[in-house]
């Protein structure tokens, strides 16, 4: 029976890091996965999750199950570190504890095909290299959006207004919350308001990636977009994450928000989505929910966490201006700038694959083949190695 697969190629991140592990070079970098990294290279675990974990593991009672919904406090101050003081009806809203972000889209895909076997999802181009397989695996209809100009560094405002103003009436449209997924690129508060006002007035649903709050400007100004779609939009998907905020990378910690028009139609959309929970992974894991419940409930906790969180938000800055900083100076016929107006941890270099191949097999810097890095894997021990690097392959391959 088995011997009818085909064989899938391996994907291009777990490649790099294969690759990269077995690379004997003691200078080489790894820009590729998408992890956070201190200063040290490493990615460390949060002191106040420790904290929160240390308190669980002395109170905690039980390993029974905890619900399809997840564990309710975890949910409540999820909902509330989202939408801060945005007014919604309780009767409105409902939020569940998720298998980490990528579980909530696929929940979130599953339930928008119950609405409608027409319905379009459509997403930017480019986007995170998962969306389109999560929603291939849900048989679900997508389509495209121009996003990113790779021969400028800048966002395609226009055509993507001028392309929303086509999208049928009823679709729904993928966006990031913040700090774009690869590109890093987000759009103005100005331009999110343009984007609303198209949306609305062709009736499109918001579906919303919420995975990196808190790592490009704060975490309130890292949801306003979110909070005035939430504000004007009588529907709204919000697929959110901790692996980033919280470092739960590994403990899948993520939550699916929905808001509806009104009680009735709540009513039925959740029942829907824990029937689809139920088929998919039934409860989800316990202990990094019960961390982030914890620390979000507590205020002392909370503003460690906030401090925790600002320092990597400043140290990704940082790297970004040196990295720019030091190609401007060494290359001078080059702009990097793009590099240091996008957010979070991921850019565009603006180099060819050929050029990225040249990095990796000269001179040991593994990044995605588009040219795709994350800033976290750049220290102030590294950086002048990168750069240099960098701008001999330039030289060398124009």
């Amino acid at each position: 029976m088995f011997e009818k697969l085909s064989l899938i190629p391996p994907d291009p991140i777990l490649k790099i890091i294969s690759e990269y592990n077995e690379d004997v070079r003691s200078n080489k970098i790894d820009l590729g996965v998408g992890v956070y990294r201190d200063s040290f290279g490493e990615t460390p675990i949060m002191s106040v999750v420790k904290s929160a974990e240390s308190h669980i593991l002395s109170t905690q009672k039980s390993k029974a199950y905890i619900g399809l919904a997840g564990d309710t406090i975890y949910n409540k101050n999820i909902q509330k570190l989202i939408l801060g003081d945005i007014k919604i009806a309780e009767d409105r809203i409902f939020t569940i504890q998720t298998a980490g972000g990528t579980t909530s889209l696929r929940v979130a895909s599953e339930l928008l095909k119950e609405t409608s076997k027409n319905i379009n999802i459509w997403v930017s181009n480019p986007t995170w290299s998962n969306h389109i397989p999560v929603l291939e695996s849900t048989n679900i209809n997508f389509r495209e959006y121009p996003y990113y100009d790779m021969e400028t560094n800048t966002l395609l405002f226009d055509r993507m207004i001028a392309c929303l103003e086509t999208v049928p009436k009823g679709d729904a449209v993928l966006l990031h919350a913040c700090c774009h997924n690869p590109t890093g690129m987000d759009p103005t508060l100005e331009q999110w308001k343009k984007i609303i006002q198209v949306m609305k007035s062709r009736e499109l649903l918001p579906f919303i990636d919420n995975a990196y709050q808190g790592l490009a400007n704060g975490l309130d100004e890292d949801a306003s977009a979110l909070r005035l779609m939430a504000s004007e939009f009588n529907e709204l998907i919000i697929s959110s994450s901790c692996s980033k905020n919280f470092g739960l990378y590994r403990d899948r910690v993520g939550a699916l928000t929905v808001i509806t028009k009104n009680e009735d139609s709540n009513k039925k959309t959740k029942s829907n989505v824990l029937k689809i929970v139920r088929t998919m992974g039934s409860v989800p894991p316990d202990h990094g929910a019960a961390c982030v419940g914890y620390i979000l409930s507590d205020k002392s906790l909370t503003q460690k966490w906030k401090s925790e969180l600002d320092d990597v938000k400043v140290r990704l800055k940082n790297m970004r201006k040196e990295l720019a900083g030091s190609l401007k100076n060494k290359t001078n016929s080059h702009d990097f700038s793009h590099i240091v107006r996008a957010n979070g941890m991921f850019s565009f270099l603006g180099i060819t694959s050929e050029q990225v191949q040249a990095l990796k097999s000269q001179y040991g810097i593994y990044m995605e083949e588009s040219g795709r890095i994350n800033v976290a894997g750049i220290t102030m021990e590294n950086v002048s190695y990168l750069t240099d690097s960098i701008t001999k392959v330039l030289e060398s391959h124009q």
